[in-house]
């Protein structure tokens, strides 16, 4: 058996940007949070000639050759790819997949880990940098944004996020969120964004979030995105249909759980997923289940969508681990 090296990451959510106004020079900034799943798993070999298997090959692939070329690697590789994180839906999938190519051809390699340098070069964290920084540290980050001439922003903070807290995640697996050009249209079509509203949203996330996290303080917390989400998902909202959500699906969900006593609902990036954070897993499981039950009530049936997944938070790094010889 030859050496291999797997590489495996999970999902992040986008919980909001600090400063859309940019009017102090820097603009965007991020708060982020890894959870443990969806997963994006990979594993890469030596092999007689160039191939890769699975879902997003011709992603993978392309990374693959980018990356051969950029360390003026001779050998050809074989990647089998067991799993990823379902593509534009607000979950920080092209990252994870690119990093995690990355950091897989370096372990076999035995090049020094930088991925930092490995984002940039595949165009990665070009608005939001918490997708790298969650690969490389997991936890809750916030990140600074990008100033002229800097191109991957600042971490300013990590934190552990409360290993006890579950985070409610619900998809629709119908639609996706905004994308490539379109993303880039609907940015360039939103008025300026107020500077008193970036200055509460820092507020929030100086003064109430990050000391919420260290006191594990779920009320505060969730009081906390739950306001960031709302500046930013009326701001947002002439870009997805007049509404906070992409999904209709999530946004009825997502209203029952608030209902239901969730705490810091919102929307991850352009969605659709939705997020609510709870105290514990068996609270999570009661809330789905009052949930279903009421759903299925009200619809004379058993929905499958929206999909809901109990989340834990991911604390550490992403995994890459050499295999065989």
């Amino acid at each position: 058996m030859g050496l291999s090296v797997k590489a495996t990451t999970s999902a992040r959510l986008h919980l909001g940007f600090l400063d859309l106004n940019g009017g102090m020079g820097r603009r965007f900034g991020s708060i982020g949070l890894a959870i443990d799943q969806p997963l994006t798993s990979l594993t890469i070999e030596r092999a007689p000639i160039m191939r890769v298997e699975g879902p997003e090959r011709e992603r993978v692939a392309a990374h693959l050759a980018a990356l051969r070329d950029h360390f003026g690697l001779k050998s050809h590789y074989g990647v089998r790819i067991d799993t990823v994180i379902p593509a534009h839906v607000g979950l920080g999938s092209g990252t994870q997949l690119a990093l995690a190519v990355a950091a897989a051809l370096r372990g076999l390699e035995d090049l020094p880990r930088d991925f930092a340098a490995d984002a940039l070069f595949l165009q990665r964290g070009l608005r939001s940098g918490i997708g790298t920084a969650l690969f490389s540290t997991g936890g809750f980050v916030v990140d600074g944004g990008h100033s002229a001439g800097k191109t991957m922003p600042p971490i300013l903070c990590r934190l552990r996020f409360p290993e006890e807290w579950r985070i409610i995640l619900v998809l629709d697996d119908t639609m996706q969120g905004m994308h490539g050009a379109r993303e880039r249209e609907a940015f360039a079509g939103l008025s300026r964004f107020p500077a008193d509203a970036a200055a509460e949203i820092c507020r929030r996330v100086l003064m109430q979030a990050l000391p919420a996290l260290v006191d594990r303080d779920l009320a505060q917390f969730g009081e906390a995105v739950g306001r960031i989400q709302s500046i930013l998902g009326n701001y947002f909202a002439p870009a997805q249909g007049g509404t906070r959500y992409t999904s209709p699906a999530v946004a009825g969900a997502m209203e029952d759980l608030e209902r239901l006593g969730a705490k810091g609902i919102g929307q991850s990036s352009w969605g659709p997923a939705g997020f609510a954070f709870v105290a514990s897993d068996d609270e999570a499981q009661r809330l789905v289940g009052i949930f279903r039950k009421e759903r299925a009530a009200r619809e004379n049936t058993s929905p499958k969508n929206p999909i809901m997944l109990i989340c834990k938070p991911r604390n550490s790094a992403a995994k890459i681990e050499k295999i065989g010889a």
